[in-house]
């Protein structure tokens, strides 16, 4: 076979037609020389990634000539350049200050406005202080709005003792106002309030009809009211003459009658002791007296001070002689 060399070129061309079949076996090793290659991305020729770069920049190119992008981007641009200068000139402040936040005006378009608050438990307040004290505007919506806000804005109110706001959907708000009773009025620094039942001041006296509240005077006096009460609860046929409680260095009473007797308590049990001074009081006719303070603040004892006149006409009949053995 000329040498062996038809032989080999034979063996060349069984390799050769063997060629295409290499990629069938490439999972398995030790069947060929060249590597296996992954059979889920064969490699990509250079010219064909070179096409496929091309192709995805014609893409491209062909989305940013379709009709119509242009003049859209540009409407984009000119409404983002609009609204940077509202919002550097104020007008876009000036917009949301008219017309509410842009989600309470995307509520209000969708049937989410305001359009009623019942008010419920108000005696003393009207609604328009109420509803002014809320902070509620028709450019609220109901679904934005923040009830823990309106609830704790109506809870400044000093005659507002609690409250609870509960949205009815789509468009109305109940608002449940429990108010603080007047109990006592209150004089410091010459001014005198009414206060409730936990001593907060609620209002100016400027109503006669509160005169007949009971009334205390001093510093802390409005927190100390039910002591004052249990005072006058065993003062019997004084109770209509005390006209006022007066609370010294926050630790003792002062009552003041209205023919003004000033009578001073002690510290410890003073409704016991003045219970006993008004059984004494009765007995003895002692308001029928001339008297400017009775002193009940040492045990078992009661210190008496005269008026002027009565004191002078007492001195008076001290000085003059006794008769004897009924010689004048």
């Amino acid at each position: 076979m000329d040498g062996g060399r038809g032989v080999l070129r034979s063996l060349k061309g069984a390799i050769e037609s063997l060629a295409p079949a290499r990629p069938a076996y490439a999972g398995f090793s030790g069947d060929f020389d060249t590597p296996a290659r992954d059979p889920v991305r064969p490699a990509i020729p250079r010219k064909r990634r070179r096409f496929e770069r091309r192709s995805r920049i014609e893409r491209f190119t062909s989305f940013a000539r379709t009709p119509g992008l242009g003049a859209l981007l540009a409407v984009a641009l000119m409404a983002g350049t609009g609204l940077y200068g509202s919002i550097k000139g104020g007008a876009y402040d000036e917009f949301i200050a008219q017309q509410g936040s842009l989600a309470d005006l995307s509520a209000r378009m969708f049937g989410f406005g305001i359009n009623g608050v019942t008010f419920v438990g108000a005696r003393e307040l009207n609604e328009e202080d109420l509803l002014r004290a809320s902070g509620i505007t028709t450019r609220d919506s109901l679904l934005f709005l923040d009830v823990a806000a309106v609830r704790a804005r109506l809870k400044e109110m000093p005659l507002v003792r609690d409250v609870s706001v509960r949205k009815l959907y789509p468009g109305r708000l109940a608002i449940d106002v429990q108010e603080r009773a007047p109990y006592a009025l209150w004089q410091m620094h010459g001014q005198i309030q009414i206060v409730s039942a936990d001593g907060m001041a609620i209002d100016q006296l400027t109503d006669e009809r509160f005169t007949r509240l009971p009334f205390v005077v001093g510093e802390d006096a409005n927190l100390r009211v039910p002591e004052f009460l249990k005072i006058v609860e065993v003062a019997g046929e004084l109770r209509d003459q005390i006209r006022a409680g007066v609370l010294v260095a926050g630790r003792r009473w002062n009552l003041k009658l209205s023919s003004g007797l000033l009578i001073k308590l002690p510290e410890d049990a003073p409704e016991v002791v003045f219970a006993r001074f008004a059984k004494q009081a009765r007995e003895m006719r002692i308001l029928e007296k001339d008297l400017i303070s009775v002193d009940l603040r040492i045990p078992d004892r009661m210190v008496a001070r005269l008026t002027a006149d009565a004191a002078a006409a007492r001195a008076e009949s001290l000085r003059k002689p006794r008769a004897k053995g009924g010689q004048t």
